[in-house]
């Protein structure tokens, strides 16, 4: 795992700068290209190959080719044959030269053949031709900007932010969108003129212009799967089975995130198939049982026999709040993502790669909103005016309750989910700025800069989906609107935090293709999520983990905002210039007021807000 960057011009000095600003992305070695046309820079964290051999830039023979590269190739040693078959011949054992030798014989076709997670820039001196492209999940990060001739990429936002000719102002359309689902969709960024890389797309910079073009899209094939549920559970299995033992090859020591639910208690149990020796599995918990998963961890980490460590949390520090957004460079409101930053540095004092389940609850409809999409179907047959005035109204007044989840706090998510407009499908549960919130939080001349269509992005991607049923249409959505620019994204800062890499053999590309050949039903059966999956770890894990439901490790952070951080949210958001400037700071005063004194649970509109603050305080002070 790595850290890359560049631009088109001449200056080894910047590229060295912008280098530093992701040394933690890559403590081993530093490396940098200058040309006349181009400029890289690379920083190393070294996995696989650990020698000189493995440093980049890294070249063909002739120097033609320039590549730096971020991620893991888990098929480099089967390309590496067939390449050297061909006459290719091989200076190191990394999976970086498979790319560069792939490049010379396949040119942008390499990226068909490549099984992993990757960000990667190829300079191709003869032609001037630059070649950037990201992985087809998203999992790895890829950033660039192309203002006034101009074209600068990286793997963070804030190694472009080093240049001068890139200037630092807000996307005002970005902050609409990341207050309503907590992070900032493709291809923009919380920076205007500053863009992602959507997932499987490849960008060329040649003759002073850049084309876009997306080389991957999730597709259902409706109607061709042929295999009955008994065949493609045992194939399932077999995939599983394959994916976790292909993502274990490393020259460092590895270990494996646990929290008690089902995604990562299958890599765990799958992990001790192939690892005979110790098995290190890092799991996060609270006092508080409602958010807390410990009891399930210690079942599996001694069914499975693991060297297990646990970090309890229970308190929040400001500090921890200001160090995770500089790492994210733009706001994102996943309340698990400082447990995850703190996991993580403590994974890194025992190990240098971890695994982790990230994925399953996308591409096999794990997650309580595939569930309420389902009820919503029934709730629909209510006339509007008993939904919305008379029920809706009624869940205003239930007071909300200290649990994370509970009957009554469920109740009140679902009902308000189930208003909102229905062209936002299933992810109305994952939105949060309300018409309401909306007319009241922000200026007019914040509101004149902004389109306020909150699902108009998801519309897009839903006209763009082949799946035959509804429910792998909500999954589409799930994996190619939300997750690469959320649960990806904080995983991919949060560790490289700690120059720790994380894979995730779930959404290895192949078993999400396959997945994605099967019926929704057998995802979402009835009320239960995941049930092909459930299916095929029957008699790996015990039955209490197969069969419990979904909890997650976020924070309770509606307790803090109403305890240690109310004082600092107060601070916070009263003195930060983006709230008093371009928010009606009044209100934002009310829903603070209204949250601590326990007649409304705001915590995710004040948590997104506290976020924006920080953000803002950091990159334009």
């Amino acid at each position: 795992m790595c850290g890359i960057c560049g631009f088109n011009w001449n200056d080894e000095m910047l590229a060295r700068k912008m280098a530093a600003q992701i040394v933690h992305r890559g403590p081993n070695q530093e490396g940098v290209y200058v040309s006349d046309e181009m400029s890289l820079a690379f920083r190393r964290l070294s996995i696989i190959d650990l020698s000189e051999n493995g440093n980049q830039p890294m070249f063909n023979d002739d120097g033609s080719v320039v590549l730096v590269f971020n991620g893991e190739i888990y098929n480099f040693r089967e390309l590496r044959h067939d390449l050297e078959q061909d006459g290719y011949v091989f200076h190191s054992n990394t999976d970086s030269e498979v790319i560069v030798h792939g490049y010379e014989k396949w040119g942008d076709g390499v990226l068909e053949k490549l099984r992993g997670m990757f960000a990667l820039a190829i300079w191709d001196v003869p032609r001037k031709r630059l070649f950037l492209a990201r992985d087809r999940i998203g999992i790895k990060p890829l950033y660039y900007s192309f203002q006034k001739g101009h074209f600068l990429f990286g793997s963070e936002i804030k190694t472009l932010l080093e240049s001068s000719r890139v200037e630092r102002r807000v996307n005002y359309q970005a902050l609409y969108d990341y207050l309503g689902f907590e992070f900032v969709p493709s291809p923009e960024t919380m920076f205007a003129g500053i863009n992602k890389l959507p997932a499987g797309c490849s960008l060329v910079y040649e003759k002073g212009e850049i084309k876009i073009q997306r080389y991957w899209d999730l597709q259902f094939h409706p109607g061709e799967n042929t295999l009955s549920f008994d065949e493609a559970v045992e194939e399932f299995r077999f995939q599983l089975d394959f994916v976790v033992k292909s993502h274990l090859v490393s020259d460092v020591p590895l270990g494996v995130f646990l929290s008690g639910g089902l995604d990562s208690s299958c890599i765990v149990a799958l992990m001790r198939r192939h690892i005979s020796g110790p098995l290190r599995t890092f799991t996060i918990g609270y006092e508080d049982k409602s958010y807390s998963e410990l009891d399930y961890a210690k079942i599996v980490a001694e069914h499975c026999d693991t060297e297990h460590h646990v970090l309890m949390l229970d308190s929040l520090k400001p500090e921890y709040v200001e160090q995770t957004l500089w790492h994210l460079d733009e706001p994102m409101t996943d309340l698990s993502t400082i447990p995850l930053y703190l996991l993580c540095k403590q994974a890194k004092e025992h190990v240098t790669v971890c695994l982790s389940g990230e994925g399953a609850d996308e591409s096999l409809a794990g997650y309580d909103r595939f569930k309420a999409a389902r009820v919503d179907r029934y709730f629909h047959l209510l006339p509007a005016g008993i939904r919305k005035h008379l029920i809706g109204r009624a869940m205003g007044v239930l007071p909300d309750q200290q649990q994370k989840k509970g009957a009554i706090n469920m109740l009140k998510r679902f009902v308000d989910g189930a208003n909102l407009d229905s062209a936002g499908k299933h992810l109305r549960w994952q939105y949060f700025l309300t018409r309401d919130i909306e007319r009241q939080l922000f200026t007019d001349a914040t509101a004149a800069r902004m389109t306020m269509d909150p699902f108009r992005l998801v519309k897009e991607y839903n006209d763009r989906c082949d799946g035959g049923d509804e429910i792998n249409r909500q999954i589409y959505l799930d994996m190619r609107y939300m997750m690469a620019d959320s649960v990806l994204m904080k995983v991919d800062r949060m560790s490289m935090a700690s120059s720790l890499e994380i894979r995730v053999p779930l959404l290895d590309h192949v078993l999400v293709e396959f997945l994605a050949s099967l019926p929704g039903s057998w995802k979402l059966k009835g009320m239960e999520t995941k049930h092909i999956f459930r299916a095929a770890l029957q008699g790996l894990l015990p039955d209490e983990i197969v069969h419990r439901g979904k909890q997650g490790y976020s924070l309770p952070v509606k307790h803090l905002l109403r305890g240690e951080l109310k004082d600092y949210m107060i601070s916070l958001l009263n003195d930060s210039r983006v709230i008093r400037e371009d928010l009606n700071g009044a209100y934002v005063n009310r829903l603070i007021e209204e949250h601590c004194a326990g007649k409304a649970n705001h915590n995710h509109i004040l948590w997104a807000l506290m976020n924006v603050a920080v953000w803002h305080n950091r990159f334009f002070a």
